[in-house]
């Protein structure tokens, strides 16, 4: 069974920075694509960024030259790197993956920024 856990979720000031993870399990990381989705309070989800399989990365506009996905396929694991972060980054933070025609979703971790 493929699961996917988020950690690293945690109260920060603005400007701060924390790191969330993605471990998964029941299947190998290695040449998957993974994508990281947050929720802000009140608002729709949104893509933040995607990190594929042969290590190409693309972020939303907002978060670019803040943020950095990486992943460690030897330990199953994907990270994003929040960097100066900003109020209107607070929300749960998901990540997901499709194999075939279904997806995978993490129980998402929560991020909150005080101004």
């Amino acid at each position: 069974q493929v699961q996917l856990v988020e950690s690293g979720g945690a109260s920060v000031p603005a400007s701060g920075s924390l790191r969330l993870s993605c471990t998964v399990s029941g299947t190998s990381l290695r040449g998957n694509t993974v994508y990281w989705h947050r929720q802000p309070p009140g608002r729709n989800q949104e893509w933040v960024a995607t990190i594929t399989g042969s290590g190409l990365i693309h972020y939303r506009d907002s978060v670019k030259d803040r943020f950095t996905a990486s992943r460690e396929d030897t330990q199953n694991m994907v990270f994003l790197q929040l960097n100066k972060v900003k109020p209107e980054d607070s929300g749960v933070y998901y990540c997901q993956m499709i194999l075939g025609i279904r997806a995978y979703w993490g129980h998402g971790t929560q991020v909150t920024v005080s101004a």
